[in-house]
């Protein structure tokens, strides 16, 4: 038997090694990046629950709080590309546990925030120090696991964000009433410091769990290293077969620009939303920032979990990627309207189910997003590409919140619908653009779709 034909042999689907590697790697790397990602949503969106706090306490107004929220992707586009060339060459395992450390220091500083300029150059800190752990992440991934799960493990890992919000929202929510009632300070200042604390200690512990290569693996025995390092450097070859080679080509290939696109009209939709959700709720169920508001701001997201891993699970072909990333991106657009609208008829329980369903959308869309780029992207390109599509596609979360302002500025309603609507228009776009992949040449990379790997979901 030749060489190849043995190669092929290990990385073949029906390889018991190799199902028993990947359930095994998703079982020792999961829980860490989930962890890491956890803390990082928390950190870059708990800014909500201390808008009306900080306004009062430090006078940060309203502008300065727009630009202060989105300004943290300009930080995170402009560090993006470098961070993840540096994760390509000291290591996942020592770059993602030192983005973690210094987010977390910076995140823990806000709670000493004095005035607007202050705010807007932390949140710009933020966005610098936490640049590359997501594109870093998501690299990860495409180095440890097939084609075929992928998006299985790109939607755990999103499972991050609902965690994130579900736990996070009353977190939050419940420090600031914790803090304003037994401790010296304001609750929004114990909220920053101790969930910024937990980022330095999440980082510090994934320098214990995470591992570079399937061949420094010790959890792994020498077939399922074998079966597993077969696997991915089959297709590797395929990959690089199908996207560009090197950093520049990569940066200028047209494919990476179409994805950007559409990552930008989802960021607009995320963030247009999360930033905002504490404000929205209150304002449905007309109650305070505070423990009620983040219990009610937590079931968008517990019902986005369950929609999250179950569609990222079943999206393992060709076919389910593009019709499920078409229909759900058309979801996420027509609920976000429908918040909008049931904010302005006062049906606080309609707009609740509306922001639910557009979360559950989003969160969906993500993996089946994330799954296109990696599938063409490999070794510097794909740290180049991916880290341009999340940098410059995240400078949806700078125009969302200003996007936001100016339309209800512009026409001013008690419930702010317009500046609502304004997010919902750029999913549509998206719709449309994952759709239009059906024209896309066949990729042999499109091979791996269509075998048979499964693996059970780690517990």
């Amino acid at each position: 038997m030749s060489t190849s034909d043995s190669r092929a042999g290990l990385a073949s689907t029906s390889n018991p090694h190799l199902k028993s590697a990947i359930s095994k790697a998703a079982k020792h790397l999961m829980p860490m990046l989930v962890i890491l990602y956890f803390v990082a949503f928390l950190d870059r969106t708990n800014v909500g629950f201390a808008e009306e706090a900080l306004q009062v306490d430090r006078g940060v107004s309203d502008g300065a709080f727009a630009l202060g929220a989105g300004i943290f992707f300009i930080g995170y586009a402009l560090f993006e590309i470098p961070s993840n060339l540096l994760l390509k060459k000291f290591g996942a395992r020592f770059w993602l546990a030192r983005i973690a450390i210094t987010w977390g220091i910076v995140a823990a500083i806000f709670a000493f925030t004095t005035n607007d300029t202050m705010f807007i150059i932390l949140r710009f800190l933020l966005g610098v120090t936490e640049a590359g752990l997501f594109p870093g992440v998501i690299m990860y991934l495409s180095e440890w696991f097939p084609n075929k799960v992928r998006v299985q493990m790109i939607a755990i890992f999103y499972l991050a964000q609902p965690f994130s919000q579900m736990i996070g929202a009353p977190l939050s929510g419940g420090l600031i009433s914790v803090g304003d009632a037994v401790t010296p300070w304001h609750g929004w200042q114990v909220m920053f410091f101790g969930e910024g604390i937990l980022a330095v200690i999440a980082g510090i512990a994934s320098l214990f769990f995470l591992i570079n290569s399937p061949h420094d693996a010790k959890f792994l025995n020498d077939d399922e290293k074998a079966a597993l390092s077969a696997t991915m450097e089959r297709e590797d070859s395929a990959r690089t077969e199908d996207g560009p080679s090197g950093v520049w080509r990569a940066m200028a290939n047209w494919k990476v620009w179409y994805f950007t696109i559409i990552y930008f009209c989802l960021q607009i939709a995320v963030y247009g939303t999360t930033f905002y959700l504490p404000q929205q709720v209150a304002g449905l169920i007309g109650q305070k920032v505070g423990w009620q508001v983040g219990l009610v701001a937590a079931i968008p997201w517990l019902v986005g979990l369950f929609a999250c891993y179950y569609v990222g699970r079943a999206a393992n072909t060709v076919l389910r990627r593009r019709n499920w990333g078409t229909m759900f991106y058309v979801a996420t657009g027509l609920c976000i309207l429908g918040s909008a609208w049931a904010g302005a008829a006062n049906l606080p329980i309609l707009g609740i189910m509306f922001i639910t369903l557009a979360v559950a959308s989003f969160l969906s869309v993500g993996p089946i997003t994330w799954a296109y780029p990696t599938a063409f992207l490999t070794g510097a390109a794909a740290a180049a590409g991916i880290g341009l599509i999340n940098s410059l596609g995240n400078l949806g979360g700078f125009v969302a919140p200003l996007m936001r302002t100016a339309f209800n500025e512009a026409m001013p309603t008690e419930s702010g619908a317009w500046g609502v609507v304004s997010l919902g228009v750029f999913a549509f776009l998206a719709a449309v653009m994952i759709y239009c992949t059906k024209f896309f040449r066949q990729a042999k990379s499109d091979e791996f779709l269509e075998t048979t790997v499964t693996t059970a979901a780690p517990h």
